[in-house]
């Protein structure tokens, strides 16, 4: 990655900024996407000099901006329950943008970038010993799945059984199921040695993001040619992607957080992004 990225990446935040703010008319939408995107690009830039903590100042800079700044402090519910609460308010604005542009068009062109540059699940996970999974994947995927259709299935009841103070309500989820989420991630980690089992089988965010990040346009390729095959790339990534099948249905192909480990650790130079 040269400074074209870093680039690159801030002009796509300013394009996104300045079309919410004329969708909305609400400036705040201006600083939101504006100071997401100069982090990234900062930390894309930092990442560009083989800084080796780049990725998770970036992480810790917009997740702790999303979590403590506009979730807690400005009270907004950005998390899956939230989605759907403003979702079937018919409300355009607070998670409905947000999974709107990070969780659903979002990965079309960035992949599940957002799990490894923006959750603020994954900015403290990273941090824990088990960089790289040290065991077999489990075949336990399904449980996102549950969770995505129980979230669902109780906001759904909120305004089935007309539950008054639903603001209020929304908000003490949030803090809740962050706390959970916190707590069955470092619980899960430390289980199965593991940073990223979380992601792997419970977040129910990635229910969207697998979806759509199958036809996404930035994606880790090989370059045959000068591939060894030594399989360093594969053991490296924390989510268990075949990167020296460049189909887009490889194992575990929609999984690929763009952390770059893979490109980083390839001395042959065969992979890119």
């Amino acid at each position: 990655m040269d400074v074209k990225g870093p680039i690159i990446m801030e002009a796509i935040f300013i394009v996104i900024a300045v079309s919410i703010y004329l969708l909305t008319a609400n400036t705040f939408f201006i600083f939101n996407f504006l100071y997401i995107g100069t982090a990234i690009a900062i930390g894309l830039f930092l990442m560009s000099q083989k800084k080796e903590y780049a990725r998770n100042i970036i992480m810790l800079a917009v997740g702790s901006y999303l979590l403590i700044y506009v979730g807690i402090c400005g009270h907004e519910n950005l998390s899956m329950s939230g989605f759907w609460y403003y979702l079937f308010l018919g409300v355009f604005e607070a998670a409905v943008i947000h999974f709107l542009i990070a969780k659903i068009a979002g990965p079309f062109l960035f992949g599940r970038g957002w799990c490894g540059y923006a959750c603020w699940t994954a900015m403290i996970l990273d941090l824990l010993p088990y960089k790289t999974p040290r065991h077999e994947r489990k075949n336990w995927g399904y449980v996102r799945y549950v969770l995505f259709i129980a979230i669902l299935c109780f906001v759904s009841s909120l305004f089935i059984f007309k539950v008054n103070n639903l603001d209020l309500i929304m908000f003490y989820i949030f803090i809740a199921g962050n706390l959970i989420y916190y707590a069955v991630g470092i619980c899960l980690a430390f289980k199965l040695e593991d940073n990223r089992a979380f992601c792997k089988y419970v977040c129910p965010i990635t229910v969207f993001l697998k979806a759509f990040s199958y036809f996404s346009i930035l994606r880790v390729t090989v370059e045959a040619e000068k591939c060894v095959e030594c399989k360093k790339c594969i053991k490296a990534c924390p989510m268990n992607v075949d990167m020296l099948d460049i189909s887009r249905k490889r194992v575990n192909g929609t999984e690929c957080i763009l952390c770059m480990k893979c490109i980083n650790g390839c001395k042959e130079d065969a992979l890119k992004l």
